[in-house]
């Protein structure tokens, strides 16, 4: 029990006696306030922020979507992969808590930066966003896994409690800055996407002010190494946000998707390295518990390369594809950022339902091992692009050109489906397989794998909206591939998952 004192592996120091509540350590709670205002404000952003590189920077013509789709896929790509440097610098630099705090200054920063109408301040407000999110994402979700012992039957359920309720801010953001977008002034779209950046930088703000009076809960968990010197250390994590802006800059203004591609892989494989090093210098099975982590980290490439389309091509297609008009000509026409909040809805309704399947599977002794309920998020991804073929292939009003409202809101929900069954647990799955004092640096591994996935997806709609936009054609060949890898990839998983049970030797 977390409640208890106890020295465990991954931890660097016992676990202090929490109060419970509703059956979990209190800072739980703080913790997923602090990440549902930073998801509000990551959420309200990227729903917007294809359509506003459209709309801005070209005027609003359909031959803009693939610039938007490569720079939204290399935006998230980044922001992701900062995250092996902000695991880092937690581990070994300023600890969690403050990593925490500085993300969460330098993300704000960033996101007010965005709505000054010129391209490249917009893209280096974009960079700065990147660094802050950097330092932020990967510690929180870390701290979490150092609230429980790693025998804790609770653990995973803690994690999809803490993903059900940081989903919560994904949900709202995208209505509420979706109403702002149509409804502000009856000003022009762009002008309207600002003040949507505008509400996500306030977000950010209180995201910070509630972790920062609200860290005293964790009882010394993130506080900075007893070996550094706080000043010396704080000053050199500031030198080097101030130094990886430009970097970052470059990264996603110059080198481009294909690049960036390259430049990705070969730092997993660095990562790769590192972390087998680390495994090497335990034993046997830490040896292996790093190449069973390793292993699902090259499945979750696939499964975010294809769930991120969300923030492109199904945007895209939600705004020019699909009938919107739910009522009839001059009824209600549903707001394109409001699709994204169905994923977030999906999370809230069926969290607790799956976090129910588990526990009950586990009492009845025959739950899902890691790497079937990785398989069985592939497979739901999957039929999420069934549904999109079925829409494009049968459903399509040729006068109109354009699909019925429901495949895109069911295939939202097949991938949430998908999503429970992979990510809250892979995040918990890093925190029980790392190495000793490298979880933080392994966390940031499997958001360098969201990272190369989320880069492909970028690609990939850029290849499917091409110099003329988004096509019935175009989407149904690129929906079609995504199904077919995903649904193989899903399939294979199921049959090398006994191979990878062994290599966790009992890790559940």
């Amino acid at each position: 029990m977390s409640g208890a004192a106890s020295q465990t592996p991954g931890h660097d120091a016992a676990i202090p006696e929490f109060k419970q509540v509703l059956g979990h350590p209190k800072p739980l709670w703080m913790l997923f306030m602090s990440e549902f205002w930073e998801r509000f404000a990551f959420y309200g952003m990227r729903w917007a922020l294809t359509l506003y590189i459209v709309a801005q920077f070209f005027g609003g013509d359909a031959s803009g979507e693939a610039y938007a789709g490569r720079t939204y896929g290399a935006f998230l790509a980044l922001v992701y992969a900062t995250a092996i440097f902000g695991g880092y610098v937690a581990d070994r630099v300023i600890g969690y808590q403050r990593s925490i705090l500085v993300g969460a200054v330098v993300m704000a920063a960033g996101l007010f930066m965005i709505t000054i109408p010129n391209q490249q301040i917009f893209l280096l407000g974009l960079a700065v966003a990147i660094v802050g999110n950097g330092l932020f994402k990967p510690n929180i979700s870390s701290m979490i896994g150092k609230l429980y012992a790693p025998d804790d039957s609770r653990r995973d359920r803690g994690f999809t409690l803490f993903y059900m309720g940081i989903n919560a801010g994904a949900l709202v953001a995208p209505i509420l800055t979706g109403w702002l977008a149509s409804q502000v002034f009856g000003t022009p779209m762009e002008q309207n996407y600002r003040v949507v950046f505008i509400a996500t930088g306030i977000g950010m703000l209180i995201s910070l002010v509630w972790f920062y009076f609200g860290r005293s809960q964790l009882k010394g968990i993130g506080a900075p190494p007893a070996d550094r010197n706080p000043g010396k250390a704080m000053t050199a994590v500031i030198i080097g946000v101030l130094v990886s802006i430009p970097i970052v800059y470059f990264l996603m203004a110059k080198v481009g998707g294909v690049g960036l591609a390259w430049l990705l892989g070969a730092l997993f494989v660095g990562l790769c390295v590192m972390l087998v090093g680390a495994g090497m210098k335990t034993d046997k099975v830490g040896l292996h518990r790093v190449l069973a982590m390793l292993i699902l980290f090259v499945f979750n490439v696939l499964f975010w390369m294809f769930f991120e389309q969300a923030g492109s091509s199904f945007n895209f297609l939600a705004q020019n594809l699909v009938d919107r008009d739910l009522f009839g000509p001059g009824g209600f026409v549903f707001p394109t950022g409001w699709f994204q909040s169905v994923n977030p809805v999906a999370i809230v309704i069926f969290a607790p339902i799956i976090t129910a399947i588990w526990a009950f599977t586990s009492k009845k002794g025959f739950e899902p091992s890691i790497p079937r309920k990785f398989g069985l998020g592939l497979i739901g991804n999957a039929l999420g692009f069934a549904v999109l073929m079925y829409a494009l292939t049968n459903l399509v009003d040729v006068e109109a050109n354009t699909i019925p409202f429901w495949p895109l809101v069911l295939c939202y929900v097949l991938q949430t489906l998908g999503e429970l069954c992979l990510s809250p647990i892979g995040l918990s799955m890093v925190t029980k397989l790392a190495p000793l004092r490298m979880v933080g640096f392994a966390m940031g591994g499997w958001f360098l794998s969201v990272a190369i996935g989320n880069n492909l997806s970028g690609l990939l709609a850029g290849e499917m909206s091409g110099e003329e936009g988004l096509t019935v054609a175009s989407a149904l060949q690129g929906f079609s591939f995504s199904f077919w890898l995903l649904l193989g990839a899903g399939i294979l998983l199921f049959l090398i998952a006994p191979l990878v049970n062994r290599l966790m030797h009992g890790v559940k």
